[in-house]
């Protein structure tokens, strides 16, 4: 593993677009999100199963997710001090490797209430990946190539997360097809450990590429102060509000809609469903895009294209039709993965000084949004249907972009 405290070198601006350490770095945190996202969202695509196999309803087999994210929300400024304390890398590394071996784990766990617990543990692991990663770009890129790279980073998360769902899906169909004994390894289960084994290699690809740290941070001190600092920033609380209420309504519209095509009218198959998630691709695309974009029209014009792009997806998944639907869910997560790669490189350079414990703090609302919201639009769900839940996923988008438009400036164009 490169040494994650090494001194800062005289002269270090930053890697430029162009370095061997540069593409180094985006290979590496590309892995890294595919690593720990896969495993986050590996439940999501098979919940349906879930909900039958232990005879629960959408919202409590839902907590399989939520569990996960509460437990990263929880995990991001504990390891954002642990990173300021041991380094970066060997922050993320420890992260990484953890989390991976409990993913390993988990799908042999026998009862509801010991998977929920081993996926909150889980969660609070992979939460040293995202606390320190934005935060390491903004140290170790060039200032003139931080958005781009933290775009870059967020292109791997949604292939982590288009993965994690793509892979568990089509192998539980699998699996509950063939002459096995179901009781002992249900579809669902085998599923979550083919994601597990995927995260597996991302990880390693991971810890043999990331380059050592080459900017100066010490131990961890004021803290609080630093905290305080940010939560008092108009600007950086603005910041989180996207991260809270865009993901909290993105993860709600994955969490559910499978419920609703594997119902009548439509009774898709789980493993036909489980290829909507390659709207993630959309995600992809459009993430790396919007870093591009910020040099011609500024973070604040991009975010908000963005959102509005996702709302106009979302009021697409309310038609009957289902390639409407289904492109709707694609419109819709280009917007989220364009708004969310700005909002979140924006955190590192808004904030002077604590750009972990600015990251943290986006990560904090931004998984504190998902646990809410991912659990809260199932409730809404049963009682109205699919229009109950993307009338809620609605709403939060328009009250991310009345914060936008009251709160954030329009400069900072790199």
């Amino acid at each position: 593993m490169p040494d994650s405290t090494a001194p800062e070198r005289g002269g270090f601006g930053g890697h430029a677009r162009g370095d061997r350490d540069y593409r180094r770095a985006l290979i590496a945190l590309f892995f890294a999100g595919v690593a720990t996202f896969a495993q986050l969202y590996s439940p999501q695509a098979v919940l349906p199963q879930i909900s039958e196999q232990l005879g629960i309803g959408a919202a409590d087999s839902a907590l399989l997710v939520s569990a996960a994210t509460i437990g990263l929300a929880a995990g991001v400024i504990p390891w954002s001090m642990a990173a300021d304390r041991f380094g970066r890398v060997r922050a993320m590394t420890v992260a990484t490797v953890g989390a991976t071996s409990l993913a390993l784990v988990i799908p042999f766990l026998p009862t509801l209430p010991l998977l929920i617990g081993a996926r909150l543990v889980e969660g609070a692991l992979v939460g040293g990946v995202p606390a320190v990663a934005i935060a390491y770009l903004s140290e170790e890129i060039a200032p003139a190539h931080v958005a781009r790279a933290a775009a870059t980073y967020i292109a791997g998360t949604s292939i982590g997360g288009l993965s994690g769902r793509l892979v568990s899906g089509p192998v539980a169909d699998l699996v509950d097809v063939l002459p096995l004994d179901h009781d002992a390894l249900p579809g669902w289960r085998a599923g979550m450990l083919a994601v597990a084994v995927l995260c597996a290699a991302a990880a390693i690809v991971f810890i043999r590429l990331v380059p050592a740290a080459r900017s100066r941070h010490g131990p961890a001190v004021g803290i609080a102060r630093t905290l305080g600092r940010h939560l008092r920033d108009p600007r950086l609380l603005a910041l989180y509000a996207q991260g809270l209420l865009l993901m909290g309504g993105f993860v709600a519209m994955y969490n559910y809609l499978a419920f609703r095509l594997v119902a009548a009218p439509y009774d898709l198959s789980p493993a036909l469903v489980s290829l909507i998630f390659v709207a993630y691709l959309a995600g992809t695309w459009s993430s790396s895009r919007a870093g591009s974009l910020v040099g011609r029209f500024g973070r604040r014009s991009v975010l908000l294209g963005g959102s509005l792009v996702m709302l106009a997806g979302v009021a697409m998944t309310m038609a009957s039709a289902v390639v409407v639907i289904v492109a709707g869910l694609v419109v819709a997560t280009a917007g989220f993965f364009a708004a969310h790669a700005i909002a979140s490189g924006w955190t590192g350079v808004a904030a002077a000084q604590g750009k972990a414990q600015s990251s943290s703090l986006y990560n904090l609302a931004y998984y504190g949004g998902s646990s809410l919201f991912g659990w809260l639009g199932g409730v809404f769900f049963t009682a109205a249907g699919w229009t109950g839940t993307a009338g809620m996923v609605a709403a939060l988008v328009v009250v991310a972009v009345a914060v936008t438009l009251l709160v954030l400036p329009r400069e900072a164009r790199r």
